[in-house]
Formats: structure tokens, sequence, C-alpha cells
């Protein structure tokens, strides 16, 4: 094989299709979130306003996150020096776990590199815990999932989007004796919209299966003390394994899941993806600790307030423009292009005459045909810089538009 000419075709593709993906080189300024500096290719440098980050709160710069890394730093040094097993269990991961079960009302977490691998590591380990397990998972659920799912081996069904009937139908076709588990997200975060968590877990009681979700996109910005939709719709003792992230709303870096004390306990004991993996440096962890104390708290309840009335004066904005906003009553404001060189197109136009970052959001992210800029408010976004964006793609969305018209003229 001509190795390198496979490598051209192959990137070659993504060209063509719009969707090969660059990097957008941006140093966040302390203090300054969301505001930034992106240095172009040319080495020049230009103010700029990130829309599409995932610190949904601002939490990553926030002063009671930074004095807890900067104590764990002085004391400790930079790594953990080993896995979790060997001499990398601290202090500091032992206190962040704790604060995690004691958010989502469980008896024990357990800490990941990324929520990424948590998801992999646990669904694909749980088929060596639960002989013959059948999961059940939606269709949109996140690829860390799916390729738990798939890794771990065995039965799985597939159930179309927050479709009940058919989860139901599935359900009813397999033996009720063999163990089930149903896998589902809060927030699905392409398109914003919600899981039907009561149903789900009353579907998982009548069919004796466990439930397991993916509160990634949730955690810290729903429910009284920011543990997710499952606490905010009083469903959280009803889910058997919690997932999400120390990377978005909390801030910082890494994953987790919370569930008994048994069912973690025999999660760290098999997990390949835990057990040989470095842990996590003790300044992140006592970081991560640091900011989910914060948003338990009366802080945290300012902040979500805050940060959901952003987001609905986006959407209403943006509606006033008459661009087709995704509007699924979340945080999460796609606004549907349904074209990969239109949508990459929007987003450089934004960066380059506007200052405004937002990542086009292509296949396979998201199917093809439903391209989209994806933005992400939080309450740091005020309303110099909500209006900057509303008066950008209401320019844009027309000059496109026009293109668009001239194009198939």
């Amino acid at each position: 094989m001509n190795y390198e000419a496979q490598l051209d075709l192959a990137l070659n593709r993504l060209h063509e299709e719009g969707r090969y993906r660059t990097f957008i080189d941006i140093e966040r300024r302390q203090g300054q979130f969301p505001h930034a500096v992106w240095t172009r290719p040319d080495g020049t440098e230009k103010e700029i306003t990130v829309w599409c980050g995932n610190d949904y709160l601002g939490m990553g710069q926030h002063p009671v996150v930074l004095a807890a890394m900067h104590e764990a730093l002085d004391a400790t040094g930079a790594g953990s020096g080993g896995t979790r097993n060997i001499s990398g269990t601290t202090v500091y991961h032992k206190r962040l776990e704790a604060e995690l079960a004691d958010l989502h009302g469980k008896e024990a977490a357990l800490v990941f590199t990324s929520a990424y691998i948590a998801n992999d590591a646990t669904l694909s380990t749980l088929r060596a815990i639960f002989p013959g397990l059948i999961i059940y998972s939606d269709a949109l659920n996140h690829a860390s999932m799916i390729e738990g799912v798939r890794r771990g081996g065995g039965e799985k069904r597939i159930f179309r989007h927050n479709d009940l009937a058919h989860l139901r139908a599935l359900l009813e076709a397999d033996d009720p004796a063999t163990p089930k588990l149903i896998a589902f997200e809060s927030v699905y975060s392409m398109d914003g919209d919600f899981g039907p968590i009561k149903q789900i877990c009353d579907l998982a009681e009548e069919f004796g299966a466990l439930t397991y979700i993916d509160e990634v996109h949730a955690v810290g910005m729903y429910g009284p003390r920011g543990a997710g939709v499952a606490e905010r719709d009083g469903q959280m003792h009803r889910i058997d394994l919690i997932n999400a992230t120390l990377a978005k709303a909390i801030g910082v870096f890494g994953g987790y899941i919370a569930a008994s004390a048994k069912m973690v306990d025999a999660i760290r004991s098999y997990a390949p993806g835990f057990i040989f993996t470095t842990s996590l440096p003790p300044t992140v962890a006592a970081g991560a600790a640091a900011s989910v104390r914060f948003l338990k708290g009366e802080g945290g309840r300012a902040l979500r307030e805050k940060h959901q009335t952003q987001a609905k004066i986006l959407k209403l904005r943006l509606k006033g423009l008459g661009l087709p906003i995704i509007d699924e009553n979340s945080h999460i404001v796609p606004v549907h292009v349904g074209d990969p060189i239109h949508c990459k197109m929007l987003s450089d136009m934004l960066l380059d005459h506007y200052g405004i970052y937002v990542q086009p959001i292509n296949f396979p992210t998201v199917p093809r045909g439903t391209e989209r800029l994806r933005f992400t408010p939080s309450p740091v976004h005020g309303p110099q810089e909500i209006d900057t964006l509303v008066k950008a793609m209401d320019a844009l969305w027309q000059h496109c538009a026009l293109n668009r018209a001239e194009a198939s003229a």
C-alpha cells in the first residue's frame, strides 16, 4: 500500500465534504472569561469572545477553585505519581469523591481521567460483573457510551431517541430473568433536549432493569445543589449509576461515576480503564472539589439562575431574527445551518470579522444535513457580548442566504 497516498485520500475527503476540522489557537486570560486572545496562522493576535466553551459557569477561573489548586500544588507538586492502586490515591482524591457522592446522594463515587473514560470503562465492565447483561441504549447517546456498550460485547438494544414505547417493546421482547440496564442522558448536548427520566425509571422498575444516566451537560447546571436534571426532577434516588464530568460546569478536568458503595467497589476492581490509568493530579482534584462545594451552595444557585436567564435572552433575540433555533428549554442554543460548508463559512466569518468564536458542528458529531452552530452562553456573557453576537448573526445570516440563493439560481 502507498501509505502517503492513502493519508492524502482520507484527509482530502474531509476537505471536499467541508468537514475538515481545524484547531483555533486561543489563550484564555485569567479573570477575563469569556474573552480570550486568538493567535492567527500568521502569528498576529485578535481579541475574541468564546461562545462555544463548555466552562458553562466560568468556574475554571473562579477564585475559590484557583486558591484550592494553588494550595494543593504547593503542598504536593504537579503529578499524582501513579495509578490509584499504586501510589496515586491522595487525600485530595478521597475528598473529591466524598464531595461527589454527597452531591448525588449516593454512597460512593469514583473519579476517572475523563467522563469519556468513565462511560467507556463502566459500561464495558458491567458485562463482566453481570453475565448476560442486555444494555438498552438511547440512539443519541454520546460516543463514549456507544463505545462502552460496543466494547463490552454481549447483547444490546438501541431504542429510538426518547421513544418510551419503543423502549417498552424492546424490554417486553426479552427474557424477564435476564439482567438489564437502560443507558441514557439527561441533557443531549447537540439539540439540548432532555431525557424522560421519570418515565425511564418507571420502565426500569417494571422490568427489573438498572438505570445509568449521563449528566455530563447537566451537573452543576440544574437542581437545588447542582446535581443535575435527575435532582431537579426528584428522580436521583431512582438512578443506579450516575456519570458526569468535572470539565464543564465544574470547570476543571476529569470525570466520575456515583452509585452504591458496592457498585463503585466492583467497577473500581474490574475496570481496566480505571485500574491502568494514572490518577488525576492532586491539584486538579483539589480544584474540582472546591468547585463542587461552591456550586452546592448559594453562590452556585445564583450562577445557575443567571445562566438560565442569559440562555433565555439569547434564544429570544435570535428567534426574533427568524433564525432556526433548536429550542428544547435547556441552556444549549443550537442554530441549524444544514450544510457543512456554510456552517464552516459562518464560523470563520464570525471569528475573522467580529471576534466571535463558535465552532461548527458537523458529521459525525451530528447527522449529515443537521450541521449547526452551537452557542453556549454563560453567566459572564453580558448584554454587550449578547448584543454583538446577535448583530453579527443578523448580518451574516442574510449574507449567507443571498449566497445560497445565487448559487441555486
